[in-house]
């Protein structure tokens, strides 16, 4: 039989408007976000959108505001085929990623904002990620990018989409971004040592064509200076654990170093199964400090001694910088640098 029942009926803005005591005008400018409204119109406006029941009608919004309220991350990594340092199932898989990601919805979601998740491996998906913005599908970019040389951001940046960046880009560009004090981060790793009674140590870097390995090598070494010591040998690995260990048993083979510095912690505790592969003790025998502070700190035996960069208060931020933009088209771009910690485990 058919349903005769009646289909209810859906709440309008003249509904609001005639609960909420004020006009159809103000209720529109509270629900598509406009500046200006009285604080107490506001209250007004969103209790009787609760009583109520109205929802309101993204695509008309999206008609008066010009926004569709969608941001893209984009993680933008290189092809396993090329010689970048990480393939899209790598940068996924890396603990670093899920810690942006709660930092972005911390941010977006209060603001009713949408994250679209996108990987930009090839030169076709970065064509994709321009043309996805261009289209009104997204309103703009927070790019985590994992490829020394990444085109990506100067093509959002030529095209005027709003972009922001986790991490210095590693040539100058008119893009905001946020970024950890990496060089200071070097310097707690190597002040952590030398209090170990370290002397002969080493660091396992990034890829040195990313600004953020560069800085904590340069970090490291110029605190190891100012401790006496001359000559820090390296080895470039490339944020992985099997890099990290590979590094590590060529660091032991050439220098016998007593305390080594990864410059991040998937290079740490690849550091430390390369030591103990050889017999070696952690701390005893070799110290490993490692940075970011990731779940992986927690996972080796022993725990890592890190250095801590504040991803999620980096990453929120970042979002915040992004709907700043959008808010207010125009601005001159921003820089947020955070400092880093030191968190004192079994490693070193």
């Amino acid at each position: 039989m058919p349903d005769d029942s009646p289909t209810p009926r859906v709440s309008t803005l003249e509904d609001v408007a005639a609960v909420a005591g004020v006009s159809r005008a103000s209720v529109s400018r509270v629900v598509n976000g406009k500046a200006g409204v009285a604080a107490h119109i506001v209250e007004a406006v969103n209790d009787a959108i609760a009583k109520t029941g109205y929802v309101p009608n993204r695509a008309a919004r999206a008609l008066v505001t010009r926004r569709s309220d969608t941001v893209l991350v984009v993680v933008s990594g290189s092809d396993t085929s090329h010689s970048g340092p990480w393939g899209p199932g790598e940068v996924l898989a890396d603990p670093f990623f899920g810690r942006v990601a709660g930092g972005l919805m911390s941010s977006l979601r209060p603001r009713d904002v949408h994250p679209v998740l996108m990987l930009a491996v090839t030169d076709e998906e970065r064509s994709r990620v321009v043309s996805y913005v261009r289209e009104g599908s997204a309103d703009g970019v927070l790019l985590v990018s994992a490829q020394a040389g990444d085109p990506l951001p100067q093509l959002l940046t030529d095209a005027g989409i709003p972009v922001v960046l986790f991490s210095r880009p590693d040539h100058p560009l008119p893009l905001s971004y946020v970024d950890v004090d990496n060089l200071a981060g070097g310097a707690l790793a190597a002040d952590r040592l030398v209090a170990r009674g370290c002397r002969s140590v080493g660091i396992v870097t990034g890829p040195l064509d990313i600004p953020g390995a560069e800085d904590r090598l340069v970090g490291f070494r110029e605190a190891m200076a100012r401790h006496g010591v001359a000559y820090v040998p390296s080895v470039a690995g490339t944020f992985s654990v099997e890099s990290g260990s590979a590094a590590m048993a060529r660091l032991l083979t050439e220098h016998h170093v007593d305390g080594v510095f990864a410059s991040n912690d998937n290079m740490a505790v690849g550091a430390i199964l390369a030591a103990q592969e050889r017999g070696l003790t952690v701390p005893d025998d070799v110290a490993v400090v490692g940075f970011d502070d990731s779940t992986s700190a927690l996972m080796c035996r022993p725990t890592l001694t890190t250095v801590r960069q504040p991803i999620e208060t980096m990453a929120a931020e970042m979002a915040r910088l992004l709907l700043a933009q959008l808010d207010e088209p125009g601005g001159r771009p921003s820089a947020a640098i955070f400092d880093p910690t030191l968190v004192e485990r079994g490693s070193a």
